[in-house]
């Protein structure tokens, strides 16, 4: 198979990264980007350039969870209260930096933090759900999925959804675990394997899978309201007409939107999916919606925006070229985005230079920032460091 590689602290496309849907293990099933392989990048990043004068990144705390190991753990944030998690069964919480408290699962975990008000909600490689009481870490109940867990649970409402590596998505009740549907539909031969979970609105909940296709599910009976088509798989052979939605999809007011790996960031319309605009850009870091822009990281680290109601081209900043970008992050009038050496980046929103830069623990930052609201936001690193950074 031919292997193609972008920098090991973001992907691997290859013969680690590719396998059959119709398998269950982890090597064979929707196997997929390693973002901390240690395979050496096959081109060079890009340098970073010092930067003169301008805005600030002020750092507001910092914390210690744990490593991620081969996983992406991305935090949660709930008011003034940010939960993380580890590889090795640490969950914790931070009011305003300081520990409120810290527990272990008392297995390895793989799938980031989901969490509300009442409760925070984790995942395992065995496909295990853990729910623990937000307010001490005491446990609350146990559930399953059908296989390992890559993507942080979504909490909201009165329900828990967990997507699990076959593509599976499930509902669960918040008090006490029980399953009510389970979602799922066929997938290609080849996918990326991706942390890529689901978003989970008082409407509907919309998850984007292999093949290109963004999906409506009903929050009471797991249904599907409408499929829409976010890209179409092309070329002749399996690697070159993968075209997955690997990243979360975006909800902006009446508007959904998503992209995919070799394909297209496209929106719709929440209620029905009708198309509003698409354009031709490959990511698998994901984007996010700005007051008046959409921000996407691309598959080669440039970050594009788009106006946000017509998808018109407004800038792309090509100087992350290789560094292994994160999905970013709208700050105000700022765009944050991280990458591969732990460095967060701040970009203007009106032509996509650089404002200022902040360093971290120099390990790769994979998760996606997590905005504090007017506060700023937060990052995690592989080694586990918690960084929060507010633009001045």
């Amino acid at each position: 198979m031919t292997r193609h590689a972008r920098h090991g602290a973001l992907a691997l496309l290859g013969a680690a990264l590719l396998g059959t849907s119709g398998c269950s293990t982890l090597g064979s099933t929707i196997d997929t980007l390693n973002p901390f392989s240690k395979t050496a990048p096959k081109v060079k990043p890009a340098e970073l350039v010092p930067l003169q004068g301008g805005a600030t990144l002020q750092g507001l705390w910092q914390a210690s969870v744990g490593g991620a190991g081969e996983f992406a753990f991305t935090p949660a944030v709930v008011g003034a209260s940010v939960y993380a998690a580890a590889q090795d069964g640490t969950l914790a919480r931070f009011d305003d930096g300081r520990q409120v408290w810290r527990v272990n699962a008392g297995r390895p975990l793989s799938g980031g933090v989901g969490a509300g008000d009442k409760l925070v909600v984790v995942g395992t490689p065995k496909g295990e759900v853990l729910a623990f009481n937000a307010a001490d870490g005491s446990p609350a109940w146990q559930a399953r999925a059908s296989s390992e867990i890559l993507a942080a649970p979504a909490v909201a409402g009165d329900l828990v959804a967990v997507r699990s590596g076959d593509a599976r998505i499930f509902g669960f009740d918040p008090a006490d675990g029980k399953r009510r549907w389970v979602y799922q539909r066929g997938t290609p031969a080849l996918a990326l394997r991706s942390n890529v979970g689901v978003t989970l609105t008082g409407r509907a909940l919309y998850a984007g899978f292999p093949g290109g296709k963004l999906v409506a599910i009903a929050l009471n009976n797991g249904a599907a309201q409408w499929e829409a088509t976010v890209a179409l798989p092309r070329g002749t052979t399996e690697l070159e007409r993968i075209a997955d939605v690997a990243s979360d999809p975006v909800v902006a007011g009446n508007t959904v939107c998503a992209v995919a790996y070799q394909g297209r960031v496209a929106c719709f319309d929440a209620d029905n999916g009708r198309q509003q605009w698409a354009r031709d850009v490959s990511s698998i870091a994901g984007l996010d919606i700005g007051n008046r822009y959409l921000y996407v990281s691309d598959d080669k680290g440039a970050v594009h925006a788009f106006d946000r109601n017509s998808g018109a081209s407004l800038w792309k900043q090509d100087k992350l070229f290789m560094r292994g970008t994160t999905r970013p992050l709208a700050v105000g009038h700022r765009v944050a985005i991280a990458d591969f050496q732990g460095v967060v980046h701040l970009l203007s929103d009106e032509d996509g230079s650089f404002v200022a830069r902040s360093t971290t623990d120099g390990s790769a930052i994979v998760a996606a920032p997590r905005s504090l609201g007017a506060a700023g936001f937060v990052v995690q690193t592989k080694n586990g460091a918690l960084h929060a950074l507010s633009p001045r």
